[in-house]
């Protein structure tokens, strides 16, 4: 219901969403023109050709766009709990989280996505894959599993602000700077790298794993290949985790005092 009246307010000025929507899609494309730019000098990326980034990177950047359109309100938290406002949602009869993601839900996000599934169909399109009915059905896996994983950074990163208070930043290397970390191939980066976003904050399961397999790609780490099949088990408990550490925040809250 929150998010239907921000949604009604917003297409009140349809223009003025349209507008907002285009620029945002524009803003993100950028990111590609620049992966353009480098492919204008040279025919490889980490042993990569175009086409195999713009399936990492369409993968990537349409799983963060449904995270970020369903949870990217997460990152005021800190400025509600600062405030004392998150008590006003503490008496609301509705689950707080389903309250702060849906607060100023903005539909204009849509363009990150809309950027992110054009770039995804131009990588299908034009890398040089057997697709199989297996390869295939990884594809909106790994949307939907790297959105599950993106969301419950987003919520366990709106955790952290019940303590920190001020920490939107440090959510954001983790949400934003992910995205962007997975948008190339893991050869560009170092070891130790490609270790913790795997085994600590395994957000190489959004695209990494799985987009190696279907593009038959050797996986960093001499890591088995059936870890391509795992996505969803690891986006369950990504979200079982961030649940928990949500619940202990909110528990944690004592309003501001005044």
């Amino acid at each position: 219901m929150i998010a239907g009246m921000w949604i009604r307010s917003t297409m009140t000025y349809r223009t003025s969403f349209l507008l907002t929507a285009f620029g945002n899609l524009a803003a993100t494309a950028f990111d590609f023109v620049t992966v353009l730019l480098m492919f204008s000098h040279v025919d490889a990326l980490g042993g990569y050709s175009l086409g195999e980034i713009a399936l990492l990177y369409g993968a990537s950047g349409t799983a963060f766009g449904i995270a970020d359109l369903v949870m990217g309100s997460m990152d005021r938290l800190g400025r509600r709990v600062r405030d004392g406002t998150l008590d006003v949602l503490l008496v609301r009869p509705a689950p707080v989280l389903a309250q702060v993601a849906a607060d100023r839900f903005a539909l204009r996000r849509l363009g990150r996505i809309t950027q992110g599934l054009l770039v995804l169909g131009y990588g299908v399109l034009t890398v040089d894959v057997d697709w199989t009915p297996l390869r295939i059905l990884m594809v909106p896996m790994m949307l939907l599993s790297g959105a599950a994983i993106f969301s419950s950074v987003f919520v366990a990163g709106g955790a952290f602000q019940f303590w920190a208070q001020d920490a939107s930043e440090v959510q954001n290397s983790f949400t934003y700077g992910g995205n962007t970390l997975l948008q190339y191939p893991p050869t560009l980066f170092a070891k130790d790298l490609v270790r913790g976003v795997t085994f600590v904050v395994p957000l190489a399961f959004v695209n990494w794993l799985p987009a190696l397999y279907v593009l038959g790609r050797p996986y960093p780490l001499d890591l088995p290949h059936w870890l391509a099949f795992l996505p969803p088990v690891v986006a369950a408990v990504c979200c079982r985790l961030a649940g928990f550490a949500w619940r202990v925040g909110l528990r944690s809250y004592r309003s501001t005092g005044s």
